[in-house]
């Protein structure tokens, strides 16, 4: 009963769920919004839908997009996923440059500063690392294949992202950890040296942002958790500077006074450029939160609370240019007639502080935006909540620690698939 058991969970691998994304370009040009396999990408200059060229020597994505990125200049895009493809795409003419082909199913991705290299996770725990020599005259370039930069040693890598000012990459995990490592001269033969581990999460680690303006000498780090909480951290020590529960506020938000607030997971934070100030979303939360750090203090404090009246918008994704945008959503939602659904939503800033919500026809790009992030411009509250339900058991299915007594795990050992024989 139990070996059948864990062969039905691995056969389903190729149905998880996986939450809507969304990353907008450094000067909000375009944005993109990924739903399972489908990339959709709108040209907000031009007002119009972009339709992107691949013509590179590998496939289009046939599984779940989990992790999308522009590059700090604007110049690159990248999108990877369950299909264990990592696909680089010219952010100005949305020709695919280059397909690199992972060993392993890719958990997030990184583009370096100066868009010399792209960086991407494996399920494995791996961080591999691809030079794009004349990525900058966007040429197709030939396949390449990716190199072995660091490893997390058969952890989930949940995050990855590189310094502001390029000098480090840093990776977080399932297993609470969070790795400054050095960017090498030449990344090609690996990264051996690391700067720090910033450790203090009780729960897996979710999300990774910067709070960097030209003033500071150093950037600050910001990361949220499973734990409920989101800390703040100098990276170059792996000192944790001051640790900001969000719990209580979501469980203000969503319960009753009798009831103690329930651990809740951070799911995705943005800093806004040019301030100390970030959006931070909550897997229970309809809205975000604002964060303020003062640096000179080391602290961090919620300042603001924007909530979105009237739907069940629970953000599973969100990426700050001009706006703050986010989106919610899920692919593979079983027993729906919905098996891909996802909603745009924005909040305006004025000078940096976010303001208010945008109401749809307000947006950039308007009506004809949603139809082409969304697929439609009107979707079911019941839809919406079902997608932000899914999402929650999904992460945790994924990213929660799973304990087992002695005769599982040796069961287990028995039926892993490197282990099998074939006939």
């Amino acid at each position: 009963m139990e070996e059948s058991h864990i062969e039905k969970g691995e056969s389903q691998n190729k149905f998880e769920v996986a939450p809507a994304l969304i990353s907008v370009h450094p000067s909000q040009k375009s944005v993109a919004v990924t739903v399972g396999s489908d990339l959709r990408v709108f040209d907000l200059i031009e007002n119009r839908p972009i339709t992107l060229v691949d013509e590179s020597d590998g496939p289009s994505h046939k599984d779940s997009i989990r992790a999308i990125r522009y590059g700090a200049s604007g110049k690159l895009f990248v999108s990877a996923g369950d299909d264990k493809l990592v696909k680089i795409w010219s952010a100005e003419s949305w020709r695919c440059l280059n397909t690199v082909c992972s060993e392993k199913r890719v958990s997030a991705v990184a583009i370096s500063s100066d868009d010399s290299h792209v960086c991407y996770a494996d399920k494995f725990g791996v961080v591999w690392v691809v030079e794009l020599d004349g990525i900058n005259e966007g040429q197709v370039l030939p396949a390449k294949k990716g190199a072995s930069l660091l490893s997390h040693y058969c952890s989930i890598i949940t995050s990855l992202e590189f310094s502001p000012d390029g000098r480090y990459i840093l990776s977080a995990d399932r297993d609470f950890k969070i790795r400054v490592t050095v960017f090498p001269k030449k990344p090609l033969e690996g990264a051996h040296e690391i700067q720090s581990f910033c450790l203090g999460h009780t729960e897996f680690v979710t999300s990774l942002a910067f709070v960097w303006n030209p003033e500071l000498t150093q950037g600050y780090l910001l990361s949220g958790s499973g734990d409920s909480t989101v800390r703040l951290w100098d990276m170059t020590s792996g000192s944790l500077l001051d640790t900001c529960e969000v719990s209580t506020m979501a469980g203000d938000l969503e319960s009753s006074e009798s009831e103690p607030p329930s651990q809740v997971t951070v799911t995705d934070i943005c800093t806004i450029p040019n301030s100390s100030l970030a959006a931070v979303a909550i897997q229970s939360f309809q809205g975000i939160l604002l964060l303020s750090c003062d640096l000179s203090a080391h602290a961090l404090s919620i300042t603001k609370v924007l909530k979105i009246p009237g739907e069940s918008f629970i953000p599973t994704s969100i990426s700050v240019s001009k706006s703050i945008w986010m989106v919610s959503g899920a692919s593979n939602l079983a027993g729906s007639n919905h098996p891909g659904v996802s909603r745009v939503r924005v909040i305006s800033c004025i000078e940096t502080e976010p303001s208010s919500i945008i109401e749809d026809e307000q947006i950039p790009g308007g009506t004809k935006l949603l139809e082409h992030l969304q697929g439609r411009v009107t979707i079911e509250e019941s839809v919406m909540s079902a997608a932000a339900e899914a999402v929650r058991a999904s992460m945790c299915s994924l990213l929660m620690k799973k304990q087992y007594s002695e005769e599982k795990r040796e069961l287990r050992k028995k039926t892993r698939n490197d282990k099998k024989t074939t006939p």
